[in-house]
């Protein structure tokens, strides 16, 4: 956990400039391109840099050149915010080339998910920078309507945020404080052992998942479990686990793997891999109640 207070990045306003970033998968270009004119159709000025489109085998292009594109995007001063094009699979391999110390000093809105959990929380553990758990680019035009709303809210308005789960259950009731940490499930598992791994103590942890057994489910979170990391987390809450099997296997699965553990537990969040994919400050303070059912964070998600 950062040792000085986070870095809040400045909102956008009408006409900011979105930098796109491909630091993961490569994408499909009719999805992007929808995507882009959802931007577009939102207010803001998306920037495509060029060999955006760049290919090395499902790489979106080298590691090097992955690397590059994220330093350049934060270095640019014309870049109000970075969106990620998509995740799928490479964030984790570019973290080793990132100059931290360069991002720190540069600090803006970084968004995506999935794949992109990796950096979202790298550079909040690394850099103290707040980061948002988000849409994609090519996500927004599949996306619901609230998704989109939802983003523009959390990037350009000063109030504090706000989320309820349309279909809230409660696993263990309860209420706790703590900066808002996690997002996929398998990228969070598979920085365990790493230079990169985050420490969650004094945290809430968000899990989300998409297309795993329920086996998996159960086996990534007993890893984490049985090497200690998750010892001091204030409390768990749950976004989509899209295609991973019954809802009532993952809550009997979270309830085993955590019945030692006195947290609030809640789940039914629409963040994730699903239509509605609400955006989540990753690094703010917010306070989760079971009893209301709600999660509210505690400060604004921009300066």
């Amino acid at each position: 956990m950062p040792n000085s207070k986070p870095l809040i990045p400045k909102g956008l306003r009408p006409g900011s400039r979105i930098g796109i970033a491909a630091p993961a998968g490569h994408f499909n270009p009719d999805k992007f391109a929808t995507g882009i004119k959802v931007l577009e159709n939102s207010g803001f000025k998306p920037f495509i840099p060029s060999r955006l489109t760049t290919r090395k085998g499902y790489l979106a292009g080298s590691d090097i050149h992955r690397a590059e594109m994220i330093q350049r995007l934060f270095a640019d001063p014309s870049v109000d915010a970075i969106l990620c094009a998509r995740g799928g699979y490479g964030s984790m391999r570019i973290l080793p080339l990132l100059d931290f110390a360069a991002i720190r000093n540069n600090p803006k809105i970084f968004i995506g998910f999935s794949d992109i959990t990796a950096l979202l929380t790298v550079l909040y553990t690394r850099c103290a920078l707040v980061t948002y758990h988000g849409p994609v680019v090519t996500s927004l035009g599949m996306a619901s309507t609230r998704t989109g709303a939802s983003l523009t809210a959390a990037v350009s308005c000063d109030q504090r945020i706000t989320i309820e789960p349309q279909n809230g259950f409660v696993l263990k009731p309860g209420a706790a404080v703590g900066p808002v940490i996690g997002g996929n499930l398998t990228i969070l598992s598979h920085l365990l052992g790493t230079p990169f791994m985050p420490r969650y103590d004094g945290h809430l942890l968000f899990l989300e998942d998409c297309d795993e057994k329920p086996y998996r489910i159960d086996r990534m979170l007993t890893q984490m479990r049985i090497s200690g990391c998750l010892d001091g987390i204030t409390g768990l809450f749950l976004g989509e686990f899209k295609d991973c099997g019954s809802i009532d296997m993952i809550k009997a699965i979270i309830t085993d793997i955590f019945q030692d553990m006195t947290i609030p537990i809640m789940g039914g969040f629409n963040i994730g891999h699903g239509r509605t994919n609400l955006t989540l400050p990753i690094g703010l303070l917010a306070r989760l109640d079971t009893e209301s059912r709600l999660l509210s964070y505690q400060e604004p998600a921009v300066s």
